[in-house]
């Protein structure tokens, strides 16, 4: 049976990594508001930005000779899955849930016949995703 002193230390080590925890959950909370007012910011341009693009791409498709890229080929048979993730981990189970989705997506669209080529942006969906998808991976 462990002594009182061994209980004691147990206890306070405890009690320093429960203060650590909280320093961290405290940066990442800060981190998070910043990062949710640097979103909230950017709604404007990011609007606006499609707005411009949805009008540039209806006005090319009237003109002969416009790039492809803008007025498409009509054929839907590659399509690129641009999967976001975090680099590293202790967000839960976040790049699980974006790598099982991506996945998903994946396998539906080869199920149906479709050529897939998926862009991760990110380690961790790119060390989860080589496994299934290795040859895929731009």
């Amino acid at each position: 049976m462990a002594s009182l002193k061994e209980f004691r230390n147990r206890i306070d080590s405890v009690k320093s990594i429960q203060k650590i925890t909280k320093a961290m959950q405290m940066v990442a909370a800060a981190k998070l508001r910043r990062a949710q007012e640097s979103v909230e910011n950017a709604r404007p341009y990011a609007s606006r930005m499609s707005a411009v693009v949805a009008s540039l791409s209806s006005s090319m498709t009237e003109q002969p000779g416009a790039p492809e890229l803008l007025v498409g080929t009509g054929k839907t048979d590659t399509h690129l899955l641009l999967v976001a993730s975090a680099d590293r981990g202790l967000c839960g189970g976040f790049n699980s849930a974006i790598a099982r989705k991506a996945k998903e997506l994946a396998s539906e669209l080869i199920r149906e016949g479709k050529q897939v080529k998926i862009l991760c942006v990110g380690v961790k969906a790119h060390e989860q995703l080589r496994r299934f998808y290795g040859k895929q991976i731009v």
